[in-house]
Order: structure tokens, then sequence, then C-alpha cells
């Protein structure tokens, strides 16, 4: 699968593209900006972006009026062929967030309802109780999601409705060779409407990916062989920051472990979980860190570890957002155009670095050395080794372990490990170093270390 390999970039259109919160009707053209970042994003080295919703819709996309159709506010279906085109053009491939669990009110067969009632040929397309009313006097009550009802939940037990998400679908492939979808609240989803998306995509365009978003519970459930490809790592998402926020890198080693690990009772080992450091759903990580200094380390680890590491724009070059308790929308803001520094080009290194090694994208993981303020960990296939070692101390550190032994390059630049032995590299190599069971690890550092 390709996007094992890969780097995502998640944008969030309706904020990024500056378009009002609410549907206003106006048709702008809005979304051909995502085409203007193209290059920015291929010199990044992303792989893919992921689009939150960009199908009509009464508000914030979530709730869905109509799944063909671009929504007005970011311009037409002809303005996102131009969008698909140059991103496809630059190596980037494009994945829509298919939010196939609930829909607006206005969605045109719930609108039938609301007008038909039993008459309606869709009444069986949602849950709904002609004996009760709703909080709106439909004069029927129906199911939202989660106690929201402003988003009707479908019914996907009803082959009617699967077969008009899967067309739906099939156009979007046909028409902008869109390369995946990310499934919203797939934790929610129906388990064999996934079992038939999942072969439907396949057989239409063999390669596409589909990847859940879940907050919770056993990951195996949905991604397997037979729904999924990946899902969302909230575990290892809150692992990152609460282990630099509370100066205990004990946390996330006990997740990766538990994930990862060497052990037999692992649970996700040969999985490829989407892993992420923020959203649109979450204060962006340069707010939520309390010092600032762990920034950098936060994406050492997220490229470092198993997984799929994906980017949420603007956090790259170490932009803050605050989560509000009744909105989001300082999370999701429109900028008019990158504003790369050093910390991209950080990422931009990490990025490159993973793509070429197989041991990050796919090796086993392995803890090396545990303390509260440093990690050193083992990625690793029969043919590659690379240590990942990280200290959030201001301080420097040794390491000692029995484990750090052998004569490894540096695929950093700019992070240079001190051991008590350098190479006797002819060319004296100052990339080039060997670890006789210790490594010196330099205040807020990150380094990756391939042996030779």
């Amino acid at each position: 699968m390709w996007a094992y390999n890969e780097t995502f970039y998640q944008i969030y259109p309706i904020g990024f593209c500056g378009a009002p919160a609410h549907n206003d009707g106006v048709t702008a053209h809005r979304i051909l900006k995502i085409a203007e970042w193209a290059e920015y994003l291929e010199h990044l080295g992303i792989g893919s972006i992921i689009l939150n919703p960009v199908f009509e819709s009464d508000n914030h996309g979530y709730d869905t009026r109509d799944f063909r159709k671009i929504d007005c506010r970011l311009g037409t279906n002809d303005d996102f062929r131009t969008v698909c085109k140059k991103l496809h053009e630059h190596n980037v491939k494009i994945m829509l967030d298919g939010v196939f669990n609930h829909v607006g009110r206005g969605f045109w067969a719930f609108q039938d309802v609301q007008e038909k009632k039993w008459d309606s040929a869709y009444k069986d397309w949602f849950h709904i109780n002609f004996d009760g009313n709703s909080g709106y006097n439909d004069g029927f009550w129906y199911e939202g999601w989660e106690g929201h009802y402003e988003l009707v939940k479908l019914n996907l037990q009803n082959p009617a409705v699967v077969d008009y998400l899967l067309d739906c679908i099939k156009m979007w492939i046909d028409e902008f060779d869109i390369d995946g979808l990310r499934l919203d609240v797939a934790y929610s989803l129906d388990h064999n409407f996934m079992r038939r998306l999942r072969s439907f995509c396949e057989e239409i365009k063999p390669g596409f990916a589909l990847i859940g978003e879940v907050l919770f519970g056993d990951y195996n459930l949905i991604v397997n062989d037979e729904m999924l490809h990946s899902c969302t790592n909230y575990e290892c998402y809150k692992g990152i920051y609460s282990s630099f926020n509370s100066m205990n890198l004990f946390e996330i080693a006990h997740s990766l472990n538990r994930q990862y690990g060497p052990e037999q009772w692992c649970i996700y080992r040969g999985k490829h979980l989407m892993t992420f450091v923020d959203n649109h759903d979450v204060s962006r990580l340069a707010t939520i860190l309390t010092n600032k200094n762990h920034i950098p380390l936060a994406y050492g680890f997220l490229f470092g570890m198993p997984g799929i590491p994906c980017i949420y724009y603007g956090s790259e070059w170490g932009e803050e957002g605050a989560k509000a308790p009744d909105n989001d929308y300082a999370l999701r803001p429109c900028f008019e155009a990158p504003k790369p520094n050093a910390l991209t080009d950080f990422i931009r290194e990490l990025i490159a670095v993973r793509r070429e090694s197989n041991a990050l994208c796919s090796g086993s993981y392995r803890n090396v050395v545990i303390t509260n303020h440093q990690l050193i960990f083992e990625r690793r296939t029969d043919n590659e080794r690379i240590l990942v070692a990280v200290n959030a101390g201001d301080y420097e550190f040794t390491a000692g372990s029995h484990e750090l032994q052998g004569c490894f390059s540096q695929m950093l630049t700019g992070q240079k490990a001190e051991t008590d032995s350098v190479s006797a590299d002819p060319e004296n190599d100052q990339n080039t170093v060997t670890l006789q069971g210790e490594m010196t690890l330099p205040p807020f550092s990150v380094q990756y270390l391939k042996q030779i």
C-alpha cells in the first residue's frame, strides 16, 4: 500500500480557503487556493493531502447536503478538477473526507422525508419513528449522531443507502481520480458497510486507501484485510504531548511497546496506523506543549515511530491554535501563503529520511533506553537498523546500554552524536560515529542513527 511510505498533509478547506462558517449559497472559487500550494507541498515531500469535508453542506462540512457536489463556498466541481490535476502533476495524491455515518438536515433525501413523511421513498434511509417528534418539530423522531440532531444518522444497513454512497464514491474516482478516503467517525460505521466499501474501491481503483477516524477501542476491529488500511492513533497522539508536558517519556515508550513491541502480546504489530501531533479537532502542538523546545522533538518522535505521519496545515511552521469549548474556528484558520521556517526545514528532512528508509516505514519497534527525560528506541528490518534517540532535558545526558554498539551514520544534518570513539573512516566522515556502549545526547535533541 503506497500510503504506508508517505507523509500526509491535512487541510480543512472551509477554514483554509477563508469560506464563511455557514453556507451562504454564494458560489466562490476559493478551493483553487489549494492548487497554489501544490509546489510547496511537493517541496515539503508530501505524498498525499487529506481534505476534510468538501461536499455541499449546511455549515462545517460534516452536515452534508449533497455528496456529488463541491460546497458552493469552495467553488465548483470543475474548480476541484483543476485542483486535483495540479496536485497530481506535483506528485501529491488526494484523499477526501467521507462522512458516511450521518448527513445534515439539508440533505436532499431527508428533506423529502420532511415534506412527504410516510409517503417518502427515502424514509428508510434514516432511523425514523413517526410516533414521536424531533426538537425541530418535524412531526417525527429521528436518530442523530451521538445526540447531535443537526447530524441525521444514515441507515447503513439499508442496501439503497449503501448503493447510493458507493455510486457517489465511484463518481469522485472516475471523474477526479481521487486516491483514497478518510472515513469520519469510523468507529460508528457499520462493519458490513466498510467491508463492502473496501472490496468496491479496490475493484475500481487498486490501491485506493481507506483510513478511519477512531478515537478509542481496539483498532484491529476495523483495520484489517477486509476493512480499512489504517486508522488514527489517538493513543500515541496523547502519549507524545503528555510525555513531554509531564517530562515522563515512559508514557509514550509504554504505548509504543504495547502497540508495536517485540513481545507476542503486542497488539498492532504489522499495522500502519495514522500518527499525528495535532489535527482539526484538537489544540495545535505549539499551543499544547508547555516547553516550545519540545516542538521539533515531537516531530522527531512522529517520524521515527511506527505509523503513517500526518501533518496539520500550518503546524509545520509552529502555528498556534487553542480549541475553544464551543467551536473549532481557531484551529482552522486561513493563511495567505505558506510561512516556512527552520522547523519546516527540519520536518522536510524528517520526511525525506523516512521515505527512503524501510526500517522507519515498516520496521519492528523495540525500546533500548528509557528514562523520564530520554528515550532511545530501535526500528529494524532484516537489512536495516536505526536508533532514534530523544533527549527532552535541558542538559546533556550520556545513555548507557550494551545494545549501543556498532558503527553508525547520522541521518539528520546538524545532529551529531557524542561518543567515546570516533570511526576510523578513511574519509574521516564527520557523520559517522562508533558506539561502544554509550551515547551522549545534547540538550533538547533528536537523532536518527543508521547502523553501517
